[in-house]
């Protein structure tokens, strides 16, 4: 990467070069991957990541990012950020790292920004998206990409019993015993659930999330929507703080980083909507022929 800038430390005994924050914008398939956190013993995503930009950078880099996934959970617009010495153009930083990261993980944008952006702590709000092929056929495509329930689910039920959770409220049912948060509260702005052929979708914005919190409110929708009174029996749960009243956690496979938001002036680009994973909440072609329950 010599030829795009010079790297640190100067030239010729003169002052070292500037310290840069580089944020960029990273997709990747979880499936492979025991999260994001790095780990003794473990393949991790911040591990692949990191040793790809020092690749570029020629020097050790240090990646923060803006949630920290867990293992199998997937990212269309994880957002990290690195300090640098080395000088280089965002496409350098997006084509160079890109060749040295496994087929499953891809930068998707990079630019240098403000000092004082920081990938976690300058963001607004979060949105997860949860996809399940609602269908008595299994997916050989889809396995890893999706959870598959073939039981019926009622969408509009489960999306009437999920507005019982918008709001700033006490999310201890739904956090897992390994969470480690101070508070078990967080502002749920909007959370909706849509039926899309054999898909059902849940998209969820907050401003922070419980370690296992989607999954879990997932698993509890999909009980509740076979009660007489999804809503009541949502709100009880919720009311409760118990989380063994709560539903299961849903796999993994199902659940994606959707995007994160900033304030304007920071200039992080929302992703872009991935091919396959369309708005409206369905699959390429919504599986067509497959056999619905």
């Amino acid at each position: 990467m010599s030829g795009e800038a010079a790297t640190a430390g100067g030239v010729g005994g003169g002052e070292p070069a500037a310290v840069r924050r580089i944020a960029a914008l990273v997709e990747y398939d979880g499936t492979e991957f025991a999260g994001w956190q790095s780990q003794a013993h473990a393949v991790c995503l911040q591990e692949s990541v990191e040793q790809a930009l020092a690749f570029v950078a020629g020097a050790p880099v240090s990646a923060t990012c803006a949630g920290r996934t867990d293992a199998g959970v997937h990212a269309v617009g994880q957002i990290i950020h690195f300090d640098t010495a080395s000088a280089r153009t965002p496409r350098a930083w997006i084509l160079g790292a890109n060749t040295r990261l496994p087929p499953t993980i891809a930068l998707q944008w990079a630019a240098e920004v403000a000092g004082d952006f920081h990938a976690r702590h300058s963001a607004v709000r979060r949105t997860y998206r949860y996809y399940i092929l609602n269908s008595s056929a299994r997916s050989a495509l889809q396995r890893s990409r999706s959870a598959w329930i073939p039981r019926p689910l009622d969408a509009d039920a489960m999306h009437r019993a999920a507005q019982m959770l918008i709001g700033e409220l006490d999310f201890s049912a739904f956090r897992s015993i390994e969470c480690q948060s101070k508070s078990s509260r967080r502002r749920v702005e909007r959370i909706e659930v849509r039926r899309a052929g054999d898909w059902v979708w849940m998209e969820i914005t907050a401003n922070a999330y419980l370690h296992h919190m989607v999954r879990n409110i997932v698993g509890t929708l999909m009980d509740a929507q076979r009660e007489a009174d999804p809503e009541s029996s949502v709100r009880r749960i919720l009311e409760s703080g118990d989380r063994r009243l709560a539903g299961p956690t849903a796999p993994a496979s199902g659940l994606y980083l959707w995007r994160v938001d900033y304030p304007g002036e920071f200039g992080i680009p929302a992703p872009a909507e991935p091919f396959l994973l369309h708005s409206s909440g369905s699959f390429m072609s919504n599986h067509m022929g497959r056999t619905s329950v």
